[in-house]
């Protein structure tokens, strides 16, 4: 036996030749290491004795080899999970190329097979096997049904399958099947009787399909009236399908039972009572969340389960706290995961909460209306999500589980005081989220975050912290995100900053930082996706190197006192020879940031002309320059930008005739008020006329009301929440995503890509709301 899975380190590179010389080899592990999208080696069909053979979660690529269909000896073959970064369903591309499956029917011994994420809907060979008489379906039914009739284990989830692709050949060969996973494919319709004549089945996997039931009903009408008589029956998945109407209490008939999960259909307003849980003496795990269904229990209700895991987002559980919580004495030593999230409690947390829940790793109350403090005794947890509540008091003391990545949001509360109980955060895991924005938090930082190598994520946003940014920033070497806007810091930006190489969103915006604006910005961070410093006092110039941050989508350094001084490294950069602009102007290499998306350089000191290659952005959809003293004719080139959407250049001095363009002729002429000399629509009819000379620009009025920022930052604001937090909630729901879940901390490219896709959607959505107006 060789086993490379469930290990400290992960395996890589070439597997060698070698392994052939183990001529007794039975047993062959890869699970969950990195092969970096290499093929299958075809020497594995070599291993003739092998009888297990796991390739499962090791990032293969490519076709399966049929020399696998050698291994006649197999009883075990685990192929799943390969789809590369299967967080997202976008990635399906990625998967194997499966070719042919003729090979599978050699495979007799068979038992367990798990075929997950192998895009088994692309088999090419649909209806020419010679070995059975079934209907024209896909190669994956011909090759399984007959390798073998004594499969136990089968998972065929996430292939994109449709019906007609499956049931044929699943039901000859189901009736040894103890489990079946065909979650995440294209299965419609009633859920078929059929699956009622697997008499040995225990697990039933039917998440993200498309099922309905027949007359919107869960009662004897349906596949399930023939599941309830199997009394061996302890798995029912059937989460994010079409499922509505109501739940009826024959489920209960199912005694055995230890997972039920019904979460993403949607049963709004139905009414869940005790009475359906009557006969549940075994579950362990109940996942009703995103059904909006109305929990009532009689006050004293003891639950006769012993659950480990109770999933209620979105249902009706308050206004008080679930006082049945308590009542289960199998809680104090067996729950470990708790989501009450956005379920209507307006309560205090009570009393025996924490005393009862020492043991849970996962607890999500967000979005509720619970109030309460926490005790000076150390909260012990993976995972605390307590944001959009009205908790209060001090900073609670946490500790991390052994070798756990950590999350911990408390956004969006009345916590007070000094957070120096981080230096307390004790125990053997890893923080990676860390979220304590809008609160009531004051006084200085720590300088003790170098105790968090891998923190992802650290929002301390919308408090009252002061003093000078910790240096200690500088160690968080794995940070993506840093959001420290609406605090009082002050000083110059640490250069340790330089040392976060993987920041993709720093929001520094709404402080009193001064100095200028560091060139290792552009040299060092240069990931950076969003780029905010914002109502702060940074002064000088616009350093070039900025233009180096090829993926910058948002520029905002607004309300400061830049005047875009070039300096005198500028003049020979790149070895060009060409004219730079004057003091007061920005940098003409502004114009290479091709993705940036939004540009607010509004309420600072930049003079002469608007830069003439502004429209060379071809992907500006926002654009401020008002309350500065630029001057000069609008440039021709702002009349090519298709995708503009938000346009504001008042309070200038420019002149002359604005461009004529579908786009700018269709803004309010509020968007070019107060300059000099501006004329033609949409501000006049023509030329004949120019606008009077409204007096000196209101550079740097801050007292005027901004409806710009204020609807940029509650766009981005909820564009955060809901796409950061939400993802990472969403992640523990959903099986497919859990088996990436340490992958995704590895690699965090596309989840930032999505977090920042919600923020700009949000926010260029609000803003055009407020143009209507």
């Amino acid at each position: 036996m060789l086993n490379f899975s469930d290990r400290l380190w992960v395996i890589t590179g070439i597997i060698s030749l070698s392994l052939l010389k183990l001529h007794h080899l039975t047993s062959l592990n890869f699970n969950s290491n990195d092969f970096n999208g290499s093929l299958i080696p075809e020497f594995f069909g070599s291993l003739k004795k092998l009888k297990l053979l796991d390739l499962s979660n090791a990032n293969f690529r490519g076709p399966i080899p049929s020399l696998l269909g050698n291994l006649s000896m197999l009883e075990t073959l685990r192929l799943g999970g390969n789809g590369g970064d299967v967080t997202y369903r976008h990635n399906f591309k990625k998967m194997f190329s499966v070719g042919k499956l003729e090979w599978l029917s050699h495979l007799s011994r068979l038992k367990e097979v798990d075929l997950s994420f192998t895009n088994l809907s692309n088999a090419n060979d649909w209806s020419q096997s010679r070995h059975c008489d079934l209907p024209s379906i896909s190669s994956s039914s011909l090759s399984l049904a007959n390798s073998s009739t004594s499969f136990t284990y089968l998972d065929l989830s996430d292939n994109n399958l449709p019906s007609s692709a499956i049931y044929p050949w699943l039901f000859n060969v189901s009736s040894n099947l103890v489990s079946l996973d065909l979650s995440s494919n294209q299965l419609k319709g009633p859920i078929p009787d059929a699956l009622g004549n697997m008499m040995a089945i225990q697990e039933l996997y039917l998440s993200d399909n498309l099922f309905i039931l027949a007359e919107n009903q869960v009662r004897g009408d349906s596949g399930l009236n023939e599941i309830e008589k199997l009394l061996d029956f302890r798995v029912l998945d059937l989460g994010y399908n079409l499922l509505n109407g109501s739940i009826s209490k024959s489920l209960g008939q199912l005694s055995n039972l230890q997972v039920l999960r019904l979460a993403g259909n949607c049963f709004d307003g139905d009414v869940i009572s005790e009475a359906h849980f009557s006969d549940f003496t075994n579950l362990q795990e109940l996942d009703l969340s995103y059904t909006y269904l109305n929990l009532k229990f009689n006050t004293g209700w003891i639950p006769p389960f012993p659950l480990s895991q109770i999933k209620l987002c979105s249902c009706k559980l308050g206004p008080r706290f679930p006082d049945w919580l308590r009542t289960k004495i199998y809680f104090q030593s067996v729950l470990d995961y708790l989501d009450i999230s956005a379920s209507g409690i307006s309560d205090f947390l009570p009393y025996w909460f924490l005393d009862k829940f020492q043991g849970l790793s996962y607890i999500n109350m967000s979005f509720n209306q619970i109030s309460g403090t926490f005790p000076n005794n150390s909260v012990h947890i993976i995972h605390l999500d307590l944001s959009s509540n009205n908790f209060s008091g001090p900073l609670p003391l946490f500790s991390l589980d052994f070798m756990e990545m950590g999350t911990i949001n408390l956004s969006k509360n009345k916590f007070t005081g000094p957070v120096s109980p981080i230096y307390n955060i004790t125990g053997e895991g890893f923080l990676a989220l860390f979220d304590l924005s809008n609160n009531l938090f004051s006084g200085v930082v720590p300088d003790y975050f170098g105790s968090f190598p891998f923190l992802t994520a650290l929002n301390l946003g919308d408090n009252s912290f002061s003093g000078s940014l910790p240096r200690s920033l500088g160690s968080l070497i794995s940070l993506e995100m840093l959001r420290l806007r609406g605090n009082k810091f002050s000083g110059v930006l640490p250069s340790s900053l330089q040392n976060c190489a993987k920041l993709k969103f720093l929001d520094l915006s709404d402080n009193e930082l001064s100095g200028e604006i560091p060139m290792w910005i552009g040299q060092k961070l240069s990931s950076l996706v969003f780029l905010s410093l914002q109502r702060n006092q940074f002064k000088g110039r616009i350093p070039h190197q900025l233009c180096g941050l090829k993926y910058l989508h948002i520029l905002d350094l607004s309300v400061n006192k830049i005047s875009g001084y070039v300096d005198e490294a500028l003049l020979t950069w790149k070895g060009t020879k060409q004219s730079y602009p004057q003091l007061g102007e920005i940098p003409e290499e502004l114009s290479s940031l091709r993705e940036l998306v939004a540009l607010n350089l509004s309420r600072n000191l930049f003079n002469g002309k608007i830069l003439q290659k502004i429209g060379h952005i071809r992907q500006l959809e926002v654009l401020d320059l008002s309350r500065n003293k630029f001057s000069g004719n609008i440039p021709k080139s702002l009349s090519e930008l298709t995708f503009l959407s938000i346009l504001d250049l008042s309070y200038n001095y420019l002149s002359g005739k604005i461009p004529i363009s579908t786009q700018l002729q269709s803004f309010e002429p509020s968007s070019f008020s107060h300059n000099r000399g501006l004329c033609g629509p949409p501000i006049s009819p023509n030329c004949s006329m120019v606008e009077p000379s409204p007096g000196k620009p209101a550079v740097g009025a801050e007292e005027d009301s901004d409806e710009f920022m204020k609807w940029f930052y509650t766009g981005m604001g909820l564009g955060f929440a809901v796409g950061f937090w939400g993802f990472c909630s969403v992640m523990f729901f959903k099986r497919s995503w859990r088996h990436s879940y340490y992958r995704y901390l590895d690699n965090a490219k596309d989840w930032v890509y999505v977090t920042f896709v919600l923020l700009k959607a949000r926010l260029v959505r609000r803003i055009k709301a407020l143009s209507t107006r």
